[in-house]
């Protein structure tokens, strides 16, 4: 199967196991296990925006130091102040990249945007150098919507919008 097949495999399977997920943390644990099926993905998590911090809420991978991340430090601080995603084709070369394996080589972090606010992030670390690309950022940027859209539904009910018809907002 080609790359682009696999990760649409993937955000496939995810697509229906949110439906199944009860909670937010079930939501997010779906999501990983997901998309750490992807072969080049060695690492994956994702982190919830908690003020100006980064905190884990669900990962498969490597055990990790970083549960909390100050927004502005390492790749995954940075995307959240940039307000962009983040491809690192060389994690050596990132003099702010902060190690949580040896063997990791490169990284991608995808924002996870309710509206203009930025709620969390995707967070996929590979020991393969350049493993990611602009298919994985589209892959990724996938499941951030399904999970906003899920989270909408959960918190506000399947279709219930807010004032002037639009969607009730995530809100944390």
């Amino acid at each position: 199967m080609t790359k682009r097949g696999t990760l649409a495999k993937a955000v496939e399977r995810f697509e229906r196991a949110s439906k199944k997920t009860r909670g937010e943390s079930d939501l997010y644990r779906a999501a990983v296990e997901c998309l750490a099926k992807i072969p080049h993905f060695h690492w994956t998590g994702i982190y919830l925006l908690r003020g100006d911090m980064l905190e884990l809420d669900n990962f498969i991978g490597r055990p990790t130091e970083h549960v909390k991340i100050p927004v502005g430090k390492g790749i995954c601080g940075s995307a959240v102040s940039r307000n962009a995603n983040v491809i690192v084709e060389d994690v050596a070369r990132e003099s702010n990249y902060l190690a949580c394996s040896i063997e990791t080589r490169s990284e991608i972090v995808v924002l996870i945007r309710d509206g203009d606010e930025v709620v969390g992030e995707i967070d996929v670390d590979s020991d393969e150098p350049g493993a990611f690309d602009g298919e994985d950022e589209r892959a990724l940027e996938s499941v951030a919507g399904i999970i906003v859209q899920r989270l909408r539904e959960m918190r506000n009910g399947p279709g219930r919008k807010g004032k002037e018809g639009q969607t009730v907002p995530v809100r944390r």
